[in-house]
């Protein structure tokens, strides 16, 4: 029997029906693949609470401490300027002179009348020259004549004068107030030019001499008030005289120098002390050393908060510091320090800010 045929239309009705489901299914998955499935959006991480200061700006004078030692303010060897023999010591070691005090006295010897004899040829030569004037004037010497006499006065004069200074080296005296410290001659000692025969020291002032390293030298300028302090606790009071403009070959340091009174006239000339020199007074910001750290330069740094509660990192200087006190110039006049949690946050981060000095949440 033959087989009946279905008609054409529902064949194809059926096909397409199968087309639009199978696409239907695979346009759905293609879609969930290209498309992220919607989530509900993430909760946002609370902000970290840091412990905040504020502190203002402070006046501080800081001080610059340094080793040095004392030197007297003017200490002179004292030379012979004329040889001769000792024949006299006026003045004792240890003994406090004035200026214009003759020290020693040496043996003048024949001096004296070579001086007269120079004196007398000075004298001599003047009257010649005085009588050549009257003959020049009338034309009756020679030009070269005339300025030979001059010439010999002139050598009589320094011949007198060479003289006068040879008798007042043979008492030389003490060129400023001092003690002689020093006294190194006998009697009948025969003294050369140049050998020195004692030491005249002025310690009525006292010179600190110290070193300062090239980071402190900058801050030091002249008149500076500086305090020596001495091995035995006391203290005297100065200013700084002196700053070398020029760094040592080898240390790299500035030399420094104070100078300070010595009233008491006390024995410290070559001794070591401690000089503290007051710099300028600058503002600075005082808080605990352990709120210092290093930014990404390698500087000096500490950690605050702005005005919309952003953590902000600046470098500051270090102008002091003790083991639980630092003093740093370069903050604002007015700074909301991180305390606390400064370690935990980092630069630009939004935080919230809790008072040093106030109760902390519960977690």
């Amino acid at each position: 029997m033959p087989r009946r045929r279905l008609p054409l239309s529902p064949l194809l009705a059926i096909a397409v029906t199968l087309a639009l489901g199978i696409w239907l299914a695979f346009g759905d998955l293609q879609r969930f693949q290209d498309t992220a499935p919607e989530s509900e959006p993430a909760e946002a991480p609370p902000a970290v609470r840091v412990e905040v200061m504020e502190r203002e700006a402070e006046a501080h004078a800081p001080r610059l401490v340094l080793q040095g030692h004392l030197e007297a303010d003017r200490d002179l060897t004292l030379r012979a300027r004329q040889a001769g023999r000792i024949e006299a010591l006026p003045v004792a070691a240890g003994e406090r002179i004035e200026a214009g005090t003759v020290l020693i006295h040496l043996a003048r010897d024949e001096l004296p009348a070579r001086l007269e004899q120079a004196e007398a040829e000075l004298a001599l030569a003047r009257a010649e020259l005085a009588g050549a004037d009257d003959l020049r004037r009338r034309e009756l010497i020679a030009n070269t004549d005339y300025l030979r006499l001059q010439s010999g006065v002139a050598r009589a004069a320094a011949e007198v004068a060479s003289l006068r200074r040879q008798l007042d080296d043979t008492r030389p005296i003490a060129p400023f107030d001092g003690v002689l410290d020093r006294l190194d001659v006998e009697l009948g000692e025969l003294l050369q030019v140049g050998e020195a025969f004692g030491q005249l020291v002025d310690d009525r002032h006292l010179v600190a001499r110290a070193w300062a390293p090239q980071r402190d030298a900058h801050a030091l300028e002249v008149g500076l008030p500086a305090t020596l302090r001495l091995l035995d606790g006391s203290r005297l009071e100065g200013e700084v005289s002196l700053v070398a403009r020029r760094a040592e070959e080898e240390a790299r340091t500035f030399s420094v120098e104070a100078r300070v009174a010595n009233p008491e006239g006390r024995r410290l000339a070559g001794a070591s002390a401690t000089l503290v020199i007051t710099l300028p007074e600058r503002q600075v910001h005082r808080l605990s050393p352990a709120l210092l750290e290093l930014d990404n330069d390698g500087r000096l740094a500490v950690k605050q908060l702005d005005d919309d509660d952003r953590v902000v990192r600046t470098a500051v200087e270090l102008v002091d510091a003790a083991t639980d006190e630092a003093r740093v110039a370069g903050l604002p006049e007015r700074v909301r320090l991180i305390t606390l949690g400064g370690g935990l946050v980092a630069p630009g981060e939004r935080v919230v800010p809790v008072a040093a000095d106030a109760p902390q949440a519960s977690p």
